[in-house]
Order: C-alpha cells, then sequence, then structure tokens
C-alpha cells in the first residue's frame, strides 16, 4: 500500500516545522530552567548598559570555557556567530556565541542553551510521526502547534524537575479551544465534549494521586494532565486509557532500569512530565491511526 502523495507532502511540511520551532526551544528551555528567583538575582546586580556606556567601569568578562571540539572565539567559527549565525542571550542579557552544539555567555563564563541539534531533530521526528499517523484531518494542525510545546516541557522538567505553569496551563487552554477549532471543520476524526471530560478526568485523578502522595506527585504533573486528558480524550476513553497507562508503564521501566543499575530506590524521585508526554504520544498515535 502506497502512502498518498498528499500525506507525503504534509509529513514533509510537518517536518520542517518541527525542525524549524525545535530550532527556537534551546533558549526557551534555559529561560525556564532558570529558579525566577535567580534569574531575578542576575538581573538585578547585572550593571546597567547605559552607565557602562557613559564611561563607567564594568567588570572584566571571564574567558570562555574550553569545550570538548576545541575554545570558543569571540565571535564563533569563521568570524561569524555561533552555528553560522546563531545567537541568544543568556537570562541576564548577555549575548550567546559558541558552536554547535553548546552556547556560551562570556560575561556569565556559564554553558548554556545546550542541544542546538539535538532539539530541532527530535522535534522534526515526532512532527512528522504526528502528521503520518493523523494524515489531512483538521486534528494534525492542533498536533503540530502543540509538539514543540510538549517537548519543551519534557526539556524543562528533566532538567529541573519544574513544569512551568506559563507553558501546562496554557497548553492546555490551547488544546481545547484549538479542537473545538477542529471539530467545527469537515472530516475531523474526534470528538470535543470526550477532550473536555478527558482533560477533567485525567486532572482530577492527578489530583487524587498529587493529595495522597504530595512528594512523589507534584501538582506540576497535574496541571499537565489537564492538557494531556484534553489531547487523548479527542480520540475517546480508550485512548485516554492507553495514554495514561503508557505513561505509568514507561515511568516504572525507567524506575527499575535505575534500581538494577543502582542508581535508584524507593525514596528515588524522577520527572514524570517526560513520561505523561510520552504516553500521550504512544495513545495519540494508536488513537489516531485507528481514528
Amino acid at each position: 500500500m502506497t502512502t498518498p502523495p498528499s500525506d507525503l507532502t504534509l509529513t514533509a511540511v510537518a517536518a520542517l516545522w518541527g525542525a524549524v520551532t525545535g530550532a527556537l526551544l534551546p533558549r526557551a528551555a534555559y529561560r525556564f530552567s532558570v529558579p525566577p528567583e535567580e534569574e531575578q538575582d542576575q538581573q538585578t546586580t547585572e550593571p546597567d548598559e547605559n552607565d557602562e556606556q557613559a564611561g563607567q567601569e564594568a567588570p572584566e568578562a571571564p574567558e570562555a570555557p574550553e569545550a570538548a571540539d576545541g575554545p570558543v572565539a569571540p565571535d564563533g567559527p569563521g568570524g561569524r556567530e555561533a552555528g553560522g549565525g546563531w545567537r541568544a542571550a543568556c537570562p541576564a542579557g548577555h549575548p550567546l556565541r559558541g558552536w554547535l552544539g553548546r552556547a556560551y555567555c562570556r560575561r556569565c563564563a556559564d554553558t548554556v542553551a545546550p542541544g542546538a541539534l539535538l532539539l530541532p531533530v527530535l522535534t522534526a521526528l515526532l512532527c512528522a510521526a504526528l502528521a503520518m499517523a493523523t494524515g489531512m484531518r483538521p486534528e494534525s494542525a492542533v498536533w503540530l502547534a502543540l509538539a514543540p510545546v510538549g517537548v519543551l516541557l519534557a526539556v524543562v522538567d528533566i532538567r529541573v524537575r519544574r513544569l512551568p505553569d506559563p507553558l501546562t496551563l496554557p497548553l492546555a487552554a490551547a488544546a481545547l479551544a484549538l479542537l473545538g477549532l477542529a471539530a467545527l471543520l469537515p472530516e475531523h476524526a474526534g470528538d470535543w465534549t470526550t477532550a473536555l471530560l478527558g482533560a477533567l478526568a485525567l486532572g482530577a485523578g492527578y489530583l487524587v494521586l498529587h493529595l495522597v502522595n504530595p512528594g512523589g506527585m507534584a501538582f506540576g504533573d497535574v496541571k499537565l494532565a489537564l492538557g494531556m486528558g484534553a489531547v487523548l480524550g479527542w480520540y475517546g476513553w480508550p485512548t485516554v486509557m492507553l495514554g495514561t497507562f503508557a505513561a505509568f508503564l514507561f515511568g516504572a521501566l525507567y524506575g527499575g532500569v535505575l534500581f538494577v543499575v543502582g542508581r535508584g530506590g524507593r525514596g528515588t524521585l524522577i520527572a514524570f512530565g517526560p513520561f505523561m508526554l510520552v504516553g500521550t504520544l504512544a495513545g495519540l498515535l494508536v488513537g489516531a491511526y485507528a481514528a
């Protein structure tokens, strides 16, 4: 059975979308990974640029650290900025420069924004898989819009074990709003009412787990469950149950591996957000193929 040309085009466009949006994620991931109080301290203790321009003495910038692939030049390889033109800023507002896989703040002497290659590739593959599973149905655009946010949430939770409210709550609202629009278009394969009920049911379930064991299930996971429930609920209750079961299964397998290799035990805490997202992806792919 051959894949229709329209589906191949959609997959290619989705992969390109994922690569472009994924290229924006390293800087966003670093900003969301810095605790708010730390970012505020960096900004308040940093001298104002106008003072430096007015002739006041500015602190001398430390030398950039050595990387595995060589020292970082002030303007990147060949006199160009990092990655052939990539440039961002650290939370203190300083410009970043570096090589492809890393970026450095020259003034803070800190490595920031890793994943300049990994995240675009990962997001492109994710978007391509979602496009292939969903096809030309209206909800395909919804999955492509939400996928980069999911990758960003997973990265932040892995780094600092935190799911920021500015990402989790808007994700749930956006999922319901966009799926509501998709439900108005012909040839959609889901149900918005079930998506809403799925969000409420999964959020309530995680809330119970949080109340029973706050140390084991963080409240950020409860907020993330609202969006995951909406996405899974679009394709019905079997998809909700499959995605939820997959999340706990993946989390349990990871915990078992840590125990076997001697890096974890009964009291070891892990970031559960990535497993929720991967479980949701598994349920979503199965639900989309079966729809």
